[in-house]
């Protein structure tokens, strides 16, 4: 009978039946071009004209084949030397055709991701270049661009800017026309639009003006007047590109970004001012690094600040080395190759360094890195025999202030301040406990004070009777 009630007591258990909605396909546009069966890339949410971002994979397959044979048997040359040139342009050609295709989308998708897995691409091309350099000897190098353009391969005559530091209009004139002072404005233009920060820009310009007094021992054209480092450089090239790019990049970061198709513009002109512009940022992202805030980003800052003078310090370096002169054109491709790659790749490094769910480096990125480090390898390597003279002893003491200064400055802030400021909370913690505990305290010995009156009255009375 008790197992009865108790089968009778149980309460049979509601079951909700819940509704699965039916999961929704996703338009053409917003598939994303990472996944196997896409067909668009990622990040474009306004696609008008479809043709530009579909990959067409056959037709660059078919223009690859066609042009390697019309290469083959069309292109023959009894010459060693044009063989050699046309046989590493078409696998430049083929490697691009395959990095557009198949490398990952970068950050940036204007003026199209393409052009940007195309950086990458020559990227990665100009990397394999100077690790087959790394293993050559360096007349043996001299001699090879010699081969490949007969403007090179000849000694190039020295130049000093700090012969005569009169101030005086003819000097004047020539430093103020000389090829540097546009290369200077543009690239700190280049370089706050890349940074996206006055601080950096303004600690990056100063201390590449030291770094050229610390090797103008090895390198003529770092010999220049104290005028010309300081005035007509920094305050005047380095402090105009700066200020025009971060005001720049203050009107990128305040505009309103609205984007409307090709297909919903009727009047001629609103349609070649949206082509225009396509070759301008979808967006922007205003960089914040934050050099104090942990260790993590005072070490990334540091690291950025080597990289970028490794970029202009190589640079200068394989120009003298290889004997390549400042006006020719693998200098100018160097600096558009890897501005365009330190743009991408300096975004991706942001995004490493402050998103907590981005756990990887960046392609673009990784790729910088090695090309600046490989870069840095070379110039080692071909500098044994080539200078003479050691670094003088007040440039070795001054930098070695400077790197002892930083590593104060990192114990204190990221091991000392925190203990500090751990302490002091701890103190205000145990005063507010005790400034609280107060009232409590006072009551007790208000109690105690009338209980004793009360015990002498007793007393009293006690003594009368």
């Amino acid at each position: 009978m008790s197992s009865n009630k108790k089968e009778r007591n149980v309460k049979p258990i509601e079951t909700k039946v819940l509704s699965v909605p039916n999961p929704k396909l996703l338009s053409p546009e917003k598939v994303i071009s990472n996944s196997p069966s896409s067909i668009y890339y990622s990040g474009v949410d306004e696609i008008s004209v479809k043709w530009l971002y579909s990959p067409h994979t056959i037709t660059a397959l078919i223009i690859l084949l066609v042009g390697l044979l019309y290469a083959a048997f069309c292109l023959e040359s009894v010459d060693t030397a044009t063989n050699a040139r046309r046989g590493f342009l078409v696998v430049v050609f083929a490697f691009l055709l395959i990095g557009i295709q198949q490398f990952r989308d970068g950050p940036f998708i204007r003026p199209h991701p393409a052009f940007w897995r195309m950086v990458l691409s020559f990227s990665v091309i100009y990397l394999l270049i100077l690790i087959f350099m790394l293993f050559q000897d360096k007349d043996d190098m001299r001699k090879f661009l010699g081969k490949i353009d007969s403007s090179l391969g000849v000694e190039l005559p020295e130049k000093s800017y700090g012969e005569n530091c009169d101030i005086t209009y003819e000097n004047l004139k020539d430093q103020i026309y000389d090829i540097f002072v546009l290369a200077h404005f543009l690239g700190w233009f280049g370089r706050a639009l890349i940074l996206r920060d006055y601080w950096f820009c303004w600690i990056l310009s100063i201390l590449f003006e030291f770094c050229e007094y610390t090797f103008q021992y090895l390198l003529p054209n770092f010999n220049e007047c104290w005028w010309d480092h300081w005035i007509l450089d920094v305050l005047i090239c380095n402090w105009s590109g700066i200020y025009i790019g971060m005001k720049t990049c203050k009107y990128f970061e305040m505009k309103h970004y609205s984007w409307r198709g090709f297909n919903e513009i009727k009047t001629t002109k609103g349609k070649i001012k949206r082509a225009a512009q396509q070759f301008t940022p979808h967006h922007w992202t205003k960089f914040e690094w934050g050099m104090t805030k942990s260790f993590k980003n005072f070490a990334a800052v540091i690291l950025m600040l080597i990289f970028a003078i490794q970029l202009d310090l190589n640079g200068f370096f394989l120009k003298y080395l290889l004997w390549i002169p400042s006006e020719h054109i693998y200098v100018t491709l160097r600096l558009v190759l890897l501005s365009g790659a330190s743009a991408s790749g300096t975004s991706e490094a942001y995004k490493f360094l402050t998103d907590k769910n981005c756990m990887k480096l960046g392609t673009q990125a990784w790729v910088t890195i090695a090309i600046l480090a490989v870069e840095t390898i070379i110039c080692f390597k071909y500098s044994r025999g080539e200078f003479k003279e050691s670094m003088p002893r007040n440039i070795r003491i001054g930098w070695t202030i400077v790197f002892i200064a930083l590593i104060i400055f990192a114990l204190y802030q990221f091991v000392l301040l925190p203990k500090i400021k751990k302490s002091k909370n701890n103190d205000t913690i145990v005063e507010k406990n005790i400034y609280d505990n107060e009232p409590f305290e006072l009551k007790q010995k208000n109690i105690d004070f009338s209980n004793s009156k009360d015990n002498k009255k007793t007393k009293k009375t006690k003594k009368n009777n």
